[in-house]
């Protein structure tokens, strides 16, 4: 393996960096995705319980709104219920936007390597192919199994660039995917949090009949 690396020039130098950042990066974001820690379940009916025994005290309102990014969405959205549903929604909105950049963060360096990795590769197999050719200018061409062993060695880094973006790759949708869930998931749990602080009354469509 080593000799390998080796055979790959500098290149696999970079590679190695981005091979890292990518699984540093994925293990971060796998553990803070995590369904139990953005969006906890029964956190709204917990959050209408205190509402309705008037124990959301503003001690508890803090915590919920460190507990989990569900728990930030539901405290903007009960900080301005005074003012009516339209400022709750919007505060909710304002606030979502902030959570979903958090939610993102790194995503782009992810996708970034998984772009770059395969390029890093080629410009090392085209570094490698120079520097055969130029050897085989000084020496020729007549040794055919040294300039197959060349071009093996100059292939080394495109391989490597591949082994690397494609499970990036991967790994970058799945992510994506999975913040484009808990993101449904947090706005369906805000709605609930919304028609039960602003209950809409049947009677009044009755009436107006």
């Amino acid at each position: 393996m080593l000799t390998l690396f080796a055979a790959g020039g500098w290149v696999m130098y970079p590679l190695l960096l981005c091979s890292i950042i990518a699984i540093a990066i994925a293990t971060e974001r796998f553990w803070f995705l995590r369904p139990t820690r953005v969006a906890p379940k029964h956190l709204v009916a917990q959050v209408w319980n205190w509402i309705r025994k008037e124990e959301l005290t503003k001690e508890r309102l803090k915590e919920l709104r460190m507990s989990s990014p569900l728990g930030e969405l539901l405290a903007a959205g009960y900080a301005v219920h005074h003012r009516g549903r339209e400022a709750v929604k919007q505060n909710m909105a304002e606030t979502g936007r902030r959570i979903v950049i958090e939610m993102e963060r790194f995503l782009s360096t992810l996708g970034s390597i998984a772009m770059a990795a395969p390029l890093l590769g080629l410009l090392g197999t085209v570094l490698g192919m120079i520097r055969m050719f130029n050897s085989a200018s000084q020496t020729g061409l007549g040794n055919a199994e040294a300039l197959a062993a060349g071009i093996g060695e100059a292939l080394i880094t495109t391989a490597a660039g591949l082994l690397i973006a494609i499970p990036t790759t991967f790994l970058y949708r799945w992510l994506q995917r999975r913040i484009d869930e808990l993101v449904c998931l947090m706005e369906a749990e805000a709605t609930k949090m919304v028609e039960a602080l602003f209950p809409i009354d049947m009677n009044d469509g009755k009436a107006g009949a």
